[in-house]
């Protein structure tokens, strides 16, 4: 009688050297596609009128820097090693004690994937409106059934072809196109209203640069967790840091930028319906529209990722198309529109996450072993995620223009590389 093999853990394997396959072009594609979205743009709009808008333009070109700079150094670590987000987690944080970040991981996935599928009903109902369609009511619910079902299509199929045949080749070009007629149609409004009168505009206070640049940052930090699943697939380590950095930081800034310059020409609580009052609108949002079905591809995807590294029984497809079917169902039903306060308590958890992984791993050769020799937890690490987390939330009580992200940030990277040749 034989004893039946469990199924492998792909996610805390290196990947095979021919699975590799994703260079410069492919990596950049990726994160400029998943940087774009209706959601940053919103983000964008909340920093007005609190701040001026060289106040705003500041946060926003700092921030992305440093958001994409972080995504771009966990995906070379990830291309370095061909392991996924789990992985580099129990290299760091020990094969047992892992298990809770990837739950937390888990749930943010589920939460953005919902919060996607909102964002897609939402912006569908209001161009079928504004076409003229979809004034009954049960619109939205059927606009939510497409758009899962579009995900769970796409999340039996296969990634790698996604990424590089559909989003390389077909999504990129047209929200390029979508983003430079929006740019040049507001860009046209600012003019008649007075461009350098809005340029010069004070804020009105209640937010510093410093706390705005936390905003902006929590948009690239909630990738953090993602971004390995993704760049294990690369070829070359600096590729992936690279394509990930300059992608990722140029939509994150041309998006928000562009929230901005919507608040300030047409300022209105609905980023959506202010976007459809520009000529071709209708046309440039439909197309944005589209490419973010690849944010919602990408939290389903890496969601089945982290959840196959504790269930391996279950594949990472079979996961995918569970976790798309749950997000599809809490669209339906989830008030999703509490937006600031969910990405701040993201970062919370993810920087000093992240920090320590980075200080940690960042430069080893020898990443993969760190798993296979793993122990139960490994209490510095542990204990600098913990003890960042609080820091996070404690440091606004005695300055709250100095932020949280960046300090929070630089203390868990700094005592994670004093610690790591105490540990592993």
């Amino acid at each position: 009688m034989t004893t039946p093999t469990l199924p492998a853990n792909e996610a805390l394997a290196p990947i095979a050297p021919d699975r590799r396959v994703f260079g410069l072009r492919d990596h950049a594609a990726l994160w400029f596609s998943l940087g774009v979205g209706l959601l940053v743009m919103q983000v964008g709009a909340y920093l007005m009128p609190a701040l001026g808008t060289k106040e705003a333009m500041l946060a926003i070109v700092g921030g992305s820097l440093i958001g994409a700079g972080m995504l771009g150094w966990v995906a070379k670590i990830g291309c370095d090693s061909g392991l996924a987000s789990a992985g580099l987690m129990h290299a760091v944080y020990g094969r047992s004690f892992a298990r809770l970040p990837i739950i937390l991981n888990i749930v943010q996935l589920l939460g953005w994937g919902t919060f996607e599928l909102v964002i897609m009903r939402d912006a569908t109902v209001a161009i079928g409106r504004q076409s003229g369609a979809m004034l009954a009511g049960y619109w939205p619910v059927l606009a939510t059934l497409l758009w899962g079902g579009v995900i769970t299509l796409l999340i039996s199929g296969s990634m790698v072809q996604l990424v590089r045949q559909i989003i390389s080749r077909v999504a990129l070009p047209l929200v390029v196109l979508s983003l430079l007629w929006l740019t040049w149609k507001f860009l046209g409004m600012a003019q008649a209203q007075g461009l350098e009168a809005l340029w010069q505009r004070r804020g009105e206070g209640g937010m510093g640069v410093l706390p705005a640049l936390d905003l902006v940052i929590a948009m690239p930090i909630s990738w953090l967790p993602l971004v390995a699943d993704y760049a294990r697939h690369g070829k070359s380590g600096s590729a992936a840091l690279r394509g990930t950095w300059a992608g990722y930081a140029l939509a994150n800034i041309w998006c928000y930028a562009l929230g901005v310059l919507v608040a300030l020409v047409l300022p209105s609580a609905d980023l959506v319906t202010a976007l459809l009052l520009a000529q071709g609108g209708l046309i440039a949002l439909s197309l944005i529209l589209i490419d973010e079905v690849d944010n919602a591809y990408g939290d389903a995807y890496s969601g089945a990722v982290s959840t196959h590294s504790l269930l391996p029984r279950w594949s990472v497809r079979q996961w995918g198309l569970l976790i798309a079917l749950l997000c599809t169902g809490m669209a339906l039903v989830l008030p999703m529109h509490s937006l600031e306060p969910f990405l701040l308590l993201l970062s919370s958890v993810f920087v000093p996450l992240f920090g320590a992984i980075l200080g940690r791993l960042a430069g080893r050769s020898d990443v993969a072993a760190q798993v296979e020799g793993a122990r139960p937890a490994h209490a510095a690490p542990i204990a600098i995620w913990i003890g960042g987390i609080a820091f996070y939330h404690l440091l606004p009580q005695f300055s709250s223009a100095l932020g949280s992200a960046l300090p929070t940030l630089a203390l868990s990277f700094a005592l994670a590389r004093i610690t790591r040749t105490h540990s592993a």
